[in-house]
């Protein structure tokens, strides 16, 4: 199993003079010790209007400067938002080959359908995104691989065009889909490319139930949409390793993710419920347009029987929790991988197990000090991933 950095650049407020320019340096410092590290891959998402949770807007413009300061570390994107109205395939496709040169070959490429709040500033049709998703997955190979290429479908035409530069991979980049809900998941194994899931305070049952819609997916794999299959899955999971059990309470991190799963409702879109609904052991539907902010949540318990639950809904009401108390509560989840190496090396063994090739390890989390995340990579790569990745 190889480990990967999953960023949002992200940082809790308060928002004072400078801080959009402190985020931004400490993410490329934060890359610099992962690629020192051993870390395998630095990956960025792409939202829009997403204040404190991310500013990763540009995400093509940030990994160019990630490869331009970093040596080995590969640089992936997870992913380009895919429908049309957002991002047109054959300027993904140009952008993509580009940023292959300027790292040097070390492009991830991945693909989202997106959602919520995006589809509403860019005037989504929610309807027809994953078919958007997949005409985008099945063309961009061709764009780099064809010296002339078309395309004509009831979404989009594009006349015959050389698309250019050509990445400097061959045939091309490693291909990915960003995958939350079992359907996306299935979708991923047919399309023939890695999938790239996450646990958000969950327990492992879901993503083992996710792993087997994968599986199923690659089985209907006829042709992937790659001039090769990527048989890998990536999971996104809370992570910070520390010198010792004090320390990582200490660092604020278990407050972070409680900072982060907070504000998920307002960033995506969604009814709060529906976050709790997951968090208490449900999946997404597979339909993203079913948890947008207006429509049917889940009923809403006054006194939830899950504490973790129970300590979302009091951080986002105002009331003060105490990194001690956050920490007590989350600990014991298994997909929140904080604390001392021997606890941290104790829970990544399940992920292993389960068969998950890359662990997207989020570590910028809330409003955790730039230093202390430092330390956690410094870590991570110490003691974690001499063990697993061999």
């Amino acid at each position: 199993m190889k480990f990967d950095v999953f960023s949002e650049i992200q940082k809790a407020g308060p928002v004072l003079a400078g801080h959009e320019a402190n985020v931004l340096r400490e993410t490329i410092a934060q890359a610099r010790a992962a690629d020192a590290a051993g870390f395998s891959c630095w990956w960025l998402v792409e939202h829009h209007g997403c204040e404190e949770f991310s500013y990763s807007s540009a995400p093509e413009l940030m990994l160019a400067w990630i490869a331009s300061e970093t040596q080995r570390l590969r640089v992936g994107h997870s992913g380009v938002l895919a429908p049309f109205r957002i991002n047109h395939p054959l300027r993904v496709a140009e952008r993509a080959a580009l940023l292959d040169h300027m790292s040097g070959g070390r492009l991830e490429f991945g693909m989202a359908r997106s959602g919520g709040r995006e589809w509403d500033t860019f005037a989504v049709e929610a309807e027809s995104t994953r078919e958007q998703l997949a005409e985008a997955m099945h063309m961009i190979p061709r764009m780099w691989t064809e010296e002339r290429f078309s395309w004509d479908s009831p979404r989009i035409q594009i006349p015959e065009r050389n698309v250019i530069p050509k990445p400097l991979q061959r045939p091309h980049p490693p291909l990915w889909q960003t995958a939350l809900s079992p359907a996306a998941f299935e979708l991923a194994g047919r399309l023939g490319v890695g999938a790239l899931g996450n646990t958000l305070l969950t327990g492992l049952e879901q993503l083992e139930l996710l792993v087997a819609q994968y599986r199923g997916g690659l089985e209907r794999c006829e042709e992937p949409a790659g001039r090769f299959r990527n048989e890998q899955i990536a999971n996104f999971t809370f992570v910070h390793v520390a010198d010792s059990e004090k320390e990582a309470v200490a660092s604020g991190m278990c407050l972070g993710v409680v900072w982060y799963m907070a504000t998920m409702p307002r960033v995506f879109g969604t009814e709060a419920e529906n976050i709790y609904a997951l968090v208490r052991g449900g999946l997404l539907p597979d339909d993203p347009a079913a948890i947008r902010a207006g429509g049917p949540a889940h009923e809403q318990a006054p006194e939830d029987e899950v504490p973790v639950v129970d300590l979302i809904k009091r951080f986002a009401a105002g009331e003060s929790v105490s990194s001690e108390e956050a920490h007590e509560v989350l600990t014991d989840i298994p997909s929140v991988i904080v604390g001392d190496p021997e606890t941290c090396r104790r829970k990544l063994e399940a992920f292993s197990d389960l068969g998950v090739d890359r662990l997207m390890c989020c570590m910028q989390v809330g409003g955790i000090e730039h230093e202390a995340v430092l330390s956690s990579i410094y870590n991570v790569g110490k003691h974690l991933i001499p063990h697993f990745d061999r």
